[in-house]
């Protein structure tokens, strides 16, 4: 995450703002060395879709489509 000094934003607000809509990275403001705000870009957080979220990291093994041929207890 990208830190910048509160002097260094106000000079250069404009285009950092449009660094951060471009690229989505936060960029952190401190002040006397302290984190006092955070610009990052809006509705930003809740974005990422759940598809795909394990593609890769799961195995199906076996038909998980036809019937199984034991019978459940809820079944009797």
């Amino acid at each position: 995450m990208t830190t910048i000094k509160a002097s260094e934003f106000k000079a250069k607000c404009l285009a950092l703002m449009d660094r951060v809509a471009a690229t989505g990275e936060p960029i952190v403001v401190t002040k006397n060395g302290k984190p006092v705000a955070e610009l990052h870009p809006h509705g930003a957080r809740d974005r990422r879709s759940p598809f795909g979220l394990h593609k890769g990291l799961l195995k199906v093994i076996g038909n998980i489509i036809s019937p199984i041929d034991a019978e459940w207890e809820a079944m009797k």
